[in-house]
């Protein structure tokens, strides 16, 4: 079989689709990774993999109509080309275009994963409500022939019914976002004093990042030893937390920015806690690399959030937008210390039993009926 799977960033694939990548090569299928170019260090780890690379282009944050409908004709020409049997698609402009261009391009069989509802659903401005208008029709157009929708948890695929993206014949399929490498984000004991709390992140609004920020400044003020440290890639666009706005609060000394990295383990390790604020997520792998690694979390009570998080075994949840009640949160850790290696370990025994990317990945590729290499 040969497959082409479709994303917005060939780091994403590295970072979170080897897995899956790996067992279908392993099943012996023809594997072709299309993603925009620009990144050449992720491209080479995909093709040590064994997959083949081929380019789109793609203004992945931008709302330009004409740059959209030159990614719809690009990815439509790609899949004439290449003449896949089956087309996998995941973040939001692939899913949409990529789906569309499927059907132009007539593919046999077309899978999409919908990795979280992004800025559009927000809708908390007029914006975002034309926004999400437009995304709501192009979603209905792009998945009403796709022969299976995999959701990172059931409350959007209930946003998707609602909102008549999805209807009732759908074929609804659930995955824990991508799952963890539990062997490469192994166990890892705990660093000395003091607390060091993390969050991972791209630098968004709707990550949590001011609520954060907030909550580090009022610990920060009682336990001056406590480190509040922040790591990801700047954004940019809608939603995008300015580079000013986060070295305003490194000035101030309540926020460590580590800037961006090709391998979060190093910071997770040195971490104690994780944090993670947002205010919707799909699934949060950050979170689960860090239960993986033996790290307890505070979370927002949100999708996404709660399916991998138990508020008092391996983690908190607290009120979304709500900085005083993710500060209390934090407070615990550092009032009780020995509640982090407590909640730690646990969070690493959920991880490996729910989350790990060998069964993730095993069963996404049996729900899309390929043959796979190696034991799920």
């Amino acid at each position: 079989m040969k497959m082409v799977v479709l994303g917005n960033q060939a780091g994403a694939f590295v970072n979170f689709w080897t897995v899956l990548l790996r067992r279908a090569l392993e099943g012996g299928h023809e594997v072709v990774c299309a993603v925009p170019d620009g990144d050449g260090q992720a491209d080479a780890a995909l093709a040590r993999l064994g997959a083949r690379l081929v380019h789109y282009r793609l203004d992945r944050k931008g709302v330009n109509p004409l740059r959209d409908m030159r990614t719809l004709l690009d990815l439509t020409r790609l899949l004439k080309a290449e003449k896949p049997d089956l087309l996998f698609a995941s973040t939001i402009k692939p899913v949409i275009y990529g789906c569309l261009a499927a059907r132009l391009a007539r593919v046999p069989h077309v899978y999409a994963a919908i990795t979280g509802l992004g800025y559009a659903f927000e809708a908390d401005t007029v914006f975002k409500r034309c926004v999400k208008l437009l995304g709501v029709a192009l979603y209905r157009l792009a998945l009403g022939r796709t022969e299976g929708i995999f959701f990172q948890n059931r409350d959007d695929a209930g946003v998707f019914r609602e909102s008549g993206i999805i209807g009732a014949g759908a074929r609804v399929l659930f995955a824990r976002g991508v799952g963890v490498d539990t062997n490469r984000f192994a166990a890892a004991p705990l660093p000395p004093p003091p607390p060091v709390f993390l969050l991972v992140a791209r630098l968004l609004e709707a990550k949590g990042l001011p609520e954060y920020a907030v909550a580090a400044r009022m610990l920060k003020s009682r336990y001056p030893e406590a480190r509040f440290q922040l790591l990801g890639p700047p954004e940019q666009g809608f939603g995008s937390v300015a580079p000013d706005r986060v070295r305003g609060w490194e000035a101030e000394g309540s926020i460590e920015y580590l800037g961006r990295t090709d391998d979060v383990r190093p910071c997770l390790a040195a971490a104690h806690v994780l944090v993670l604020p947002s205010w919707r997520e799909g699934a949060p792998t950050c979170i689960m690399e860090g239960m993986s690694m033996g790290r307890p979390a505070v979370v927002t009570d949100v999708p996404g959030c709660r399916e991998v998080v138990r508020d008092g075994v391996n983690g908190y949840l607290v009120p979304v937008r709500d900085a005083r009640a993710l500060a209390r949160a934090m407070e615990k850790y550092i009032l009780a210390p020995e509640s982090v290696a407590r909640m730690g370990a646990a969070a690493r025994e959920i991880a490996v039993r729910e989350c790990d990317a060998e069964r993730v990945a095993a069963r996404m590729l049996e729900e899309m009926n390929i043959p796979q290499g190696g034991a799920p």
